[in-house]
């Protein structure tokens, strides 16, 4: 039977995710089989398996740094918000169906089974599992059927450490308060305290840390210290997207309000003197060097924003003086049209009509008249940005698959591209008619004979290109990031050389091993090892 831990937090973003990518990577270092568990994740950021399932990019970055496989079984259940009230919802890698929050909360009780089911089979493989929690265990809205802290805590007999953020402020109030609501079985498995994020002389902190211990009667396993690491964040309130910062070459990424799988711009942050910015308005755009579209969960919803706020407008005017990068629902807004005749992003149904499972879950039945509007509504095209010749059409079927390939003949600033590999995968719910010409070609060669995405280069004109590609993670093999910035520094006449070199999986790999080191020296190692020998002995 495998030994398990588990890292919850006092809010979302104290830091769970890196805490347990890093306790994986220490046990799997020390010889263990060591896989990460988290049963409920809320995220955009999402990834596909090589069997085509759908997983949080979470629980990716934890395996990868536990040296296996990403698997749907480290995280079976993934909600991705449709809007403010909504999510779509994941079960063991394939879509369900959209659902209000409330309804939500009254089914997940329903997918306790296939949370066991994963569990049991992760034991099979694993000497040890790594499990983390999600937001805080004493939301005492939410504590009722809870499958995602204490209550899982308990299903599969876990002790907890758990992790507070002295960065935001009031990190003792966070960490004593949190046990005070919580019930006495529960408190009495929390086994340790951590607090994360630590700047400054600990020696400092140290009377508070006796006083924290003494009032809550649990031992501090350690004070992390603020860690500068270059490793995926699990959602939009990562720190990352706040940079205003501009670097010797600034790229712009447009921030819509359901931004997703934002990671694939990562591989160009670790280049010095380069610039990521995420921005949401005309005033922060400026005058990046580039612009990237990235993905979306609301692709016309988001396309609707843009044109509201003026960024579209903005976007098209410096289009014609710098190169524009759409990924994926960005690649779609490039274009002349986006329909939407199945309702896949409708925000009104009551029962979204295209999962009829969905709605026989929640005793909803599908209202006829909405489905109707929803087709006649979703009939009529939305006008795209007019960058590129393409015509897409939401389909209820999502496209999952990972995917190899090639850049084709690639001309203009990003000529030194050609005939470059990449490796990646395909997440949407959309099918992209292109044509092609004189002024647009495709843009890369895919391994299965498809050929994706466009470039469009206008001859005679001096604007340096459009591009569009379905493949996330197009930009990390190789020194393809690196060929990019290397080709608007030659535009700009600036110089430039990266200091960082090699492939961005080995730099990974790396800040990986630097988180393992950094939470071997800051936490006290030979006492979670021992709560970890004395998991589950009565089993």
């Amino acid at each position: 039977m495998a030994k398990v831990i588990m890292v919850q937090g006092t809010m979302s973003n104290a830091g769970k995710s890196l805490i347990v990518a890093g306790l994986c990577r220490i046990f799997a270092q020390d010889g263990y089989r060591v896989v990460p568990f988290k049963s409920q994740n809320m995220a955009l950021n999402s990834y596909i398996t090589e069997d085509g399932l759908e997983m949080g990019r979470a629980q990716v970055m934890q395996a990868e740094a536990a040296g296996v496989k990403p698997s749907v079984l480290m995280n079976p259940i993934l909600l991705k918000p449709t809007n403010d009230v909504g999510s779509q919802v994941i079960v063991k890698g394939e879509v369900l169906g959209n659902m209000r929050a409330r309804d939500y909360f009254a089914y997940k009780k329903k997918l306790v089974p296939t949370i066991c089911e994963a569990f049991s089979e992760l034991e099979k493989q694993a000497d040890i599992i790594v499990m983390e929690g999600a937001g805080s265990p004493a939301e005492i809205n939410l504590k009722s059927d809870d499958i995602v802290n204490m209550g899982l805590a308990k299903l599969v007999d876990a002790p907890v450490l758990l992790v507070g953020d002295i960065d935001r402020g009031g990190v003792f109030a966070q960490l004593l308060g949190t046990l005070m609501l919580l019930e006495e079985d529960e408190k009495a498995r929390v086994k340790g305290l951590i607090i994360n994020k630590f700047r400054g002389d600990k020696t400092i902190l140290d009377p508070g840390v006796e006083m924290l211990e003494e009032r809550g009667g649990v031992k501090v396993a350690g004070v992390v210290p603020y860690m500068h690491l270059s490793i995926e964040d699990e959602d939009s309130l990562s720190g990352q997207l706040d940079n205003h910062d501009v670097g010797v070459i600034d790229l712009a990424v447009i921030r819509f309000p359901r931004i997703s799988n934002f990671t694939d711009f990562n591989v160009f942050e670790r280049l010095e003197g380069v610039s990521v910015r995420y921005v949401s308005s005309v005033q922060e755009l400026g005058q990046p060097d580039m612009i990237f579209l990235p993905g979306s969960k609301n692709t016309m919803g988001d396309l609707r924003w843009m044109r509201q706020n003026g960024l579209e407008a903005a976007v098209k005017k410096l289009a014609v003086h710098i190169p524009v990068w759409g990924i994926c629902g960005g690649y779609q807004m490039l274009g002349r049209t986006i329909s939407d005749p199945h309702g896949v992003e409708n925000e009104n149904s009551l029962c979204e009509p295209l999962y009829p499972a969905h709605c026989e879950a929640i005793s909803h039945e599908p209202d006829t008249i909405a489905v109707e509007r929803i087709k006649r509504d979703g009939a009529l095209p939305l006008r795209g940005m007019e960058l590129i010749d393409t015509d897409t059409t939401l389909m209820p079927e999502k496209m999952r698959t990972q995917t190899r390939g090639k850049f084709e003949n690639v001309t203009g600033i990003f000529s030194t591209l050609s005939g470059l590999e990449f490796s990646g995968y395909e997440i949407h719910m959309g099918k992209t008619t292109v044509s092609t010409g004189e002024h647009q070609t495709p843009l890369v060669q895919l391994a299965d004979g498809r050929t994706d995405g466009v470039q469009r280069m206008e001859k005679g004109s001096e604007a340096p290109g459009v591009y569009g590609s379905y493949v996330h993670g197009i930009f990390d093999d190789g020194d393809i990031a690196v060929r990019i910035v290397q080709a608007l520094a030659d535009k700009k006449r600036v110089s430039w050389k990266p200091e960082a070199g090699g492939d961005y999986h080995a730099f990974k790999e790396q800040q990986y091993d630097k988180l393992a080191q950094g939470l071997r020296e800051h936490l006290d190692m030979e006492y979670v090892y021992s709560i970890l020998q004395e998991s589950r002995i009565s089993s």
